[in-house]
């Protein structure tokens, strides 16, 4: 069998892993296998972290073209210099 060896772990990982795995009455090392064999089971995501993230957000139905948008959010604005001219 093949051997695993991990440096530099956190010091709380490695005693979150400790408390996980005294739980369930194992050693560190087959928890960690344990929480891998779990991991690697399920089934692969065909998703990226971009479309994970679009996923995430919001989206709405405006029958406006984005034109009429624009207009609109410029119209509501007070000003439309950011800055003033100093001279």
């Amino acid at each position: 069998m093949a051997t695993l060896q991990v440096r530099s772990m956190d010091d709380q990982l490695y005693e979150a892993l400790g408390r996980m795995a005294a739980r369930e009455q194992r050693s560190i090392s087959q928890q960690v296998i344990a929480i891998l064999k779990e991991h690697l089971s399920q089934p692969v995501r065909h998703t990226s972290a971009t479309e994970d993230f679009l996923g995430l957000c919001s989206t709405w139905k405006d029958e406006r073209t984005a034109e009429e948008i624009v207009q609109e959010i410029r119209g509501s604005r007070k000003s439309f210099h950011r800055f003033k001219e100093t001279l």
